[in-house]
């Protein structure tokens, strides 16, 4: 079976609209190539104790939780303190943090102490590598903690994964219909019922010349999705 996981978008930008994720998107896609099912994506605000209550859900209903957001200089970076409360252990400025994040900085007095910040590591955590901007994230336990920044953060994923044990690849089919959902809808119910383990959606679009229905079969056997995919096309 493969593992499963969440993602944990962190940052008050996201839930005003001000900033538009993809980090979410990029790692859904990725998870899905290493072949660990993505079950959840929760976006939440700059509050301590609803990052603490989100970690502490998602921590325990899958193997790998990942976060984006709040690990920066700033005073409402706090997912760090956040992570270190939600396992109950400490935090401070970490030696090798401290060593890594330095050499982004010609002048050392340019190490001040907000940026300091970014060096503060949860007692027991493991680095994650930052070769963008140096500031490091962490994994503690099953929560890999990660930067908000795309690029940054696309940066950290493509050097944390290969760490990590996934499972067989999900991979996917997709079919155009030129029918709306509901010409189609009970045949697709009973195409679904006969292929309980693939995740079957309708995605309906609207054209010059009417509706349609982008159908898309997921999931891990290439056998069963071949299947399914002739099952479609009679639509």
């Amino acid at each position: 079976m493969n593992p499963t996981a969440a993602i944990l978008l962190i940052g008050d930008e996201i839930l005003s609209g001000r900033t538009k994720d993809s980090n979410g998107n990029h790692l859904a896609k990725c998870l899905a190539e290493l072949g660990i099912a993505l079950h959840e994506i929760r976006v939440v605000p700059d509050d301590h104790a609803v990052i603490v209550s989100a970690l502490n859900a998602l921590r325990k209903a899958h193997i790998h939780v990942f976060t984006s957001g709040g690990i920066g200089p700033t005073h409402d970076d706090i997912t760090a303190d956040a992570v270190a409360a939600a396992f109950g252990v400490g935090i401070s400025v970490r030696d090798d943090a401290r060593a890594i994040l330095a050499t982004n900085y010609d002048n050392p007095a340019d190490l001040n102490e907000m940026r300091l910040r970014m060096a503060r590591i949860p007692d027991g955590a493991r680095l994650i590598d930052n070769p963008i901007s140096k500031a490091p994230g962490f994994s503690l336990g099953n929560v890999h903690v990660m930067a908000g920044v795309p690029v940054i953060f696309e940066a950290m994923v493509a050097g944390l994964l290969p760490s990590l044990t996934g499972g067989a690849p999900m991979r996917s089919i997709s079919v155009r219909v030129d029918n709306p959902e509901g010409a189609v809808a009970a045949e697709l119910a009973e195409i679904a019922a006969r292929f309980p383990t693939l995740s079957i959606g309708s995605y309906p679009f609207v054209t010059d010349s009417g509706f349609g229905t982008n159908i898309v079969a997921r999931g891990f056997d290439a056998e069963l999705l071949a299947a399914v995919e002739v099952e479609i096309h009679k639509l």
